[in-house]
């Protein structure tokens, strides 16, 4: 060992690291250092002599598990620290498989399709089943198919079970279950398995195999997973098998950051470890080294309202902090505008980096105004979970034809790198080869390879064609098993003729792309020389394997970091900003309409809420606007609820010197601009700066920022059945008129527009 690393924890810490023996739940709140206790944990199980190869560490990200084996080898030392069975889910399970699978028909180079893989097929499938793509879509029928495998419904259950079947009658999907086998059959022959796959056939596997089972129940002596809230009930089942004979199982997390339900993850699991392992033992890490006392203070009333949960008292030895901002805007363009004027502000004031910041929002909708109004102000920024590098078609496209070297029986990859680049094999070719394989019952690459079936079905200009495609892809395989990844990847690269047609280019978007191929390549060497140092393997199928199962975290490029981050609260989870902005805290976003008939949703969305807040480091600013566009018309907004949690001595309002907003009812302990008004309540014009009122005109109107005109709608009084006239939507006929002055608005029939809700102090109407 290089140092005593006992003495970098605190006494909480150091408990759950030191009892190895028996089952363990480790429950950490935000930013309470559970890394380090899983890290330190694995380490110390070294110290006392057991080996890293009876070690099954789980993780949900490969960034999260590259980072903590390279932290137990700084400990343990880089030799021991190999042997690790360190990684997610998934990469783990896909590495048992590669060695299993024979038993359920699999060869080990089969593929991995990632999500795109997966809708092209069903696409295909689809249309082969003459269904319409308007009821039968592929995201949706994706969808399907994923909760069913996450549930461990195979296509053979699904096709029986009745109640599923009157489901998809209901929702006018009757062919659903066709859908599902199909797919699942077509996987099958393609040597292809789905991520969902990959825990669906790891139970099958240790189910129907006892043997093997019993072979990886002994082999892994202990298990430890990180991010326990989030595991779905496939994961959590082969984690129960896989620890049942010695129980030596450490479960890390926090039930008060399980937000991902509609992804299958269940907090169940968590809550109910103690059931499963009676003799468990509960170790709490509560001490916060991430954020203010504040912001850790105003996290634990939000979380204290759900009934759902593992008790624990956060706190912080940080300093005290800067309070939480609440802005108001008038709008939600008004919205964007404050919230890009106070980070620019913020930087120049406190001379921080862009980084330094991350707005977050609870739909990816709400990018766009903010996006507007960052480009105005030239602030950098990116959209976390954005278009990744590997979905870029130039890669899809060299990585289609890694993968047919590696399993020529990928139909996906066959169908992208048949006629690219183009070789003359069009669309109708490419189809027939595909019916004949499925009138065969084989693979697309059997038909092609077959000397003999060609000449049956295709004329002499066709088989020469096809023929240097199988050439071509035959000359790549007789080289693979002595090639490492890049010098095979760099061979495919310029024998397929990729490389010349990027490099040919002339234009920006294609220098771009040969640029993108380069930085490909690049990564492969980068790969290739850091597996041949830890003597891991160094072919293209393992970097096919690494690549197929990157997540976000894990495709973060370094360049982003001078940015600003934008990003849904979904993706911020594990991430730490220093000043963080919460937009959009209305009730009719967040939280999320679709909960509000159920406590069990309202309190994930408040779980959201509270994984929001503690990723600051050092304030939070939340935000609403009182109006905001939907289908263009400007709608009333109400203060989320979640923001009447927070203890009042906790918040700032800057816009107003630091006062509530006006709310008509007298200030209690909890936030007192709330109203039970339909709108709240707006401050007047006097008690907020000038530039707060300007607005950002919408639609087909000018970008620029301008005060809004006391016009017309500001001295006029208006009546229910009052004709007036509106600049954009022409003549019309007031039907209702609701609130008071200054955030009164008017229901307007227009006599080629239809009807609108404006609100009067902006909509410049005029009496006829």
């Amino acid at each position: 060992m290089t140092r005593d690393y006992l003495v970098e924890l605190n006494e909480s810490q150091r408990e759950a690291v030191i009892n190895t023996e028996g089952p363990a739940l480790v429950i950490a709140g935000a930013g309470a250092g559970k890394t380090r206790v899983l890290t330190y944990r694995i380490a110390h199980l070294l110290q006392k002599g057991v080996h890293a190869s009876q070690i099954l560490a789980l993780t949900f990200t490969n960034k999260a598990a590259g980072e903590m084996k390279d932290r137990i080898a700084r400990i343990a030392g880089y030799e021991t620290a190999r042997y690790l069975w360190m990684g997610t889910f998934h990469s783990i399970f896909a590495r048992i498989l590669r060695k299993e699978g024979d038993r359920l028909g699999y060869q080990p180079n089969y593929t991995i399709y990632d999500t795109s893989d997966s809708k092209s097929l069903i696409r295909t499938i689809i249309r082969e089943l003459s269904l319409d793509d308007n009821i039968y879509k592929p995201g949706v029928i994706a969808a399907r198919i994923s909760g069913a495998k996450n549930n461990l419904i195979t296509s053979g259950m699904y096709a029986a079970d009745n109640s599923l079947h009157e489901y998809d009658k209901s929702c006018r999907m009757p062919f659903m279950a066709d859908i599902y086998k199909t797919y699942s059959a077509r996987c099958f022959r393609a040597n292809a398995m789905d991520f969902d796959d990959l825990l669906l056939n790891t139970n099958i596997l240790l189910k129907d195999f006892p043997e093997v089972l019993s072979s990886y129940q002994e082999k892994f002596r202990y298990i430890l997973v990180d991010e326990y809230q989030d595991t779905n009930f496939a994961q959590y089942l082969i984690i129960k098998q896989l620890a049942a004979r010695h129980e030596n199982i450490c479960v890390v997390g926090d039930d008060a950051q399980s937000i991902y339900s509609f992804r299958g993850a269940r907090i169940e699991n968590i809550l109910k470890f103690r059931d499963d392992y009676p003799s468990s033992r509960l170790f709490k890490l509560e001490q916060n080294y991430r954020s203010t006392r504040i912001i850790v203070n105003a996290a634990n009333d939000i979380i204290a309202n759900n009934e759902g949960q593992i008790h624990k008292t956060v706190f912080s030895e940080n300093e005290e902090g800067d309070r939480i901002m609440i802005m108001q805007a008038v709008t939600d363009m008004e919205e964007g505008f404050n919230i890009a004027s106070d980070i620019f502000d913020k930087r120049l004031t406190h001379r921080l980096k862009w980084e330094d910041f991350a707005i977050l929002y609870r739909t990816n909708a709400q990018s766009r105004i903010f996006e507007e109004t960052l480009r105005r102000k030239n602030i950098p920024y990116k959209i976390y979970g954005g278009l990744s590098f590997y979905e870029r078609k130039e890669i899809k496209d060299i990585l289609a034809y890694f993968r047919m070297v590696i399993n020529p029986d990928d139909e996906e990859a066959f169908r992208r790198s048949v006629n690219y680049p183009k070789r003359g094999i069009g669309d109708v070719t490419i189809q027939k080869i595909l019916d004949l394989a499925t009138d065969m019952n084989v693979t697309a690459w059997s038909i092609i390879n077959d000397a003999e079936i060609l000449p049956s079905y295709f004329n002499a200009g066709t088989i020469r064609k096809i023929s240097s495609y199988t050439s071509l892809i035959n000359s790549f395989v007789a080289g693979r098993e002595k090639a490492d990844a890049y010098s095979l990847a760099r061979d495919i690269a310029s024998g397929s003729g990729i490389m010349k047609e990027l490099r040919d280019g002339k234009m920006p978007d294609e220098i771009s792309r040969y640029e993108n191929l380069e930085e490909l390549l690049n990564g492969i060497k980068a790969f290739t020389e850091a597996a041949e140092t830890n003597g891991e393997p160094a072919g293209l199928d393992a970097y096919l394997a690494n690549v197929a199962l990157l997540t976000d975290q894990d495709n973060e490029k370094e360049e982003d970091s001078e940015k600003l981050t934008l990003m849904t609260m979904h993706s911020a989870k594990g991430l730490e900003f220093n000043y963080v902005y919460i937009v959009g805290m209305e009730d009719t976003l967040f939280p999320s309409p679709m909960s509000s008939g159920s406590l069990k949703e309202l309190e994930e969305e408040r779980r959201l809420f509270y994984v929001a807040v503690t990723r600051a480091k050092k304030q939070v600013i939340l935000s609403y606007a009182l109006n905001r566009y939907r289908w263009g018309n400007l709608e009333r907004s109400n203060p989320s609820r979640f923001l009447q949690e927070i203890d009042k001595k906790y918040i700032h309002y800057p816009q107003t010197g630091g006062k509530p907003f006006r709310s008509g009812r007298p200030a209690t302990d909890k936030v007192s601009f709330l109203s039970e008004k339909p709108a709240g309540s707006i401050p007047s014009a006097g008690s907020i700066p000038s530039a707060r009122l300007r607005r950002i005109r919408t639609a087909d109107r000018t970008t620029a920022l301008h005060q809004p005109s006391s016009g017309p709608a500001g001295t006029q009084q208006f009546n229910e059945g009052d004709r007036v006239l509106h600049e954009r939507f022409g003549q019309g006929i007031i039907v209702s008129l609701e609130g008071e002055a200054p955030d009164n608005t008017a229901s307007v029939e227009f006599e080629n527009s239809g009807r609108k809700k404006l609100l009067l102090r902006f909509a410049r109407l005029r009496k006829i």
